[in-house]
């Protein structure tokens, strides 16, 4: 749905949409956070040109304005809304998240594919397919009140590596064969070659993946070398000079994860001892305008490489020993195989991958979809052996411990 135009004033937008304010001042418009100086400026500026002096994507910000005004007017009930789902009759649920850039396209694609689905089936999608900016506490409750299957949604859909691989959540589930894999892609896309990507047990669909890169400002740098790896990252001469995506818990939880797994304890405290702040992605592509704690580098999801402003002190990284990538994934009920399968190659279609992958920047399985990334990406992926072979609630809870001792000085 489409709440507004890039040539609306920031008056216009904030006047009608209240919950975009917090938007603007988190993201380069901290004057906005000001009624006066806001109804001093922004009647008189376009969200284009105000975009454009920043050098700030209008698509990527667009998207950040329309995801708060998603969650904010519509709340929990915008994915049965959007999916047409009546309260009555006959239905399948499914609950998830869905990355914020692309939340918006998917409702919108998921609308169109649940009411053709009704027309075929008879069964309505009854979806609460929250932003992933709100977490998953309210699944988390689901799954710990559920005594069996029947209590659970049918498909869930989310992303990362915490509530859906904890074994005394899912796993208990997991363990009774409970889920199935309904997505069979003839073959993997070519962006992942030499990765096994499909779960060898069959209970997980990944989908696509969020990559996290590196935003070099070449400016704090001076004459260092810029890092090309996460071990150059983690070398002593970044002590407080890295930013983190700490309140994006899906990446920085694959972030901690694949640096314990590669690098040891002595690696997830070299990182926290090298970190300087904790900031959204939008704001680490404008770290360089920071008066203080101006990070040399930051961790991000690639997506938001698109808001840096060519020609600027702002470099993207993709590191040479492989972005970190937290896995994109649905988990369905066996048991509702056949009713489901529909669902599942919807969400695996090549459809759903461009919008994963050309919208939000996240690489697509489908072995049809052009990921857009040239040869030399490659990427770092714990590997099922790794992630089946161990409690991961339980690693990343060591690893966040490691990381909160050495934040607070209890390391040396």
């Amino acid at each position: 749905m489409t709440y507004f135009s890039k040539e609306d004033t920031l008056a216009t937008i904030t006047d009608n949409y209240p919950e975009t304010i917090a938007v603007f001042t988190a993201h380069g418009f901290p004057q906005m956070g000001d009624e006066v100086r806001r109804r001093l400026f922004a009647p008189k500026i376009s969200l284009e040109s105000a975009l454009t002096l920043k050098g700030t994507s209008v698509t990527a910000f667009t998207r950040l304005l329309e995801a708060a005004i998603e969650q904010r007017r519509n709340g929990a009930d915008v994915s049965l809304q959007a999916a047409g789902v009546a309260e009555a009759g006959a239905s399948l649920s499914i609950h998830g998240v869905l990355p914020c850039p692309v939340r918006i396209p998917l409702l919108e694609s998921f609308q169109r594919f649940a009411e053709g689905y009704r027309h075929e089936t008879g069964l309505a999608l009854r979806a609460e397919l929250q932003a992933a900016s709100m977490g998953v506490d309210g699944i988390a409750r689901l799954v710990d009140q559920a005594r069996d299957a029947a209590d659970l949604p049918d498909l869930f859909i989310s992303a990362g590596f915490d509530l859906f691989f904890d074994r005394q959540r899912f796993g208990r589930f997991k363990a009774d064969g409970v889920f199935a894999d309904l997505v069979k892609f003839p073959r993997v896309n070519a962006s992942f070659a030499g990765l096994d990507l499909p779960d060898p047990d069959g209970h997980y669909s990944l989908l696509a993946v969020v990559p996290a890169v590196f935003l070099v400002n070449t400016e704090e740098l001076h004459d260092e070398a810029v890092p090309r790896g996460w071990e150059d990252l983690l070398d002593a001469r970044f002590t407080q000079r890295v930013s983190l995506p700490v309140g994006d818990f899906d990446l920085f939880n694959a972030i901690l994860l694949h640096i314990h797994h590669r690098f040891g304890d002595d690696g997830v405290q070299r990182l926290s001892r090298n970190m300087l702040s904790s900031l959204h992605p939008a704001q680490m592509v404008k770290s360089d305008r920071r008066k203080d704690q101006r990070p040399a580098v930051t961790i991000m999801p690639n997506f938001f490489t698109r808001m840096v402003k060519d020609g600027g002190p702002m470099q993207a990284v993709w590191p040479a020993d492989g972005a970190i990538i937290s896995p994109v994934f649905m988990l369905a009920q066996r048991a509702k195989r056949a009713a489901l399968q529909p669902v599942a190659d919807f969400f695996a279609s090549r459809e759903v991958g461009e919008i994963l992958a050309h919208q939000g920047l996240f690489p697509s399985l489908h072995p049809d979809v052009d990921n857009r990334l040239p040869a030399d990406r490659p990427f770092m992926w714990l590997g099922w052996n790794t992630i089946n072979g161990q409690d991961l609630s339980v690693r990343l809870r060591h690893c966040l411990d490691l990381f909160q001792l050495e934040s607070t000085g209890g390391v040396s």
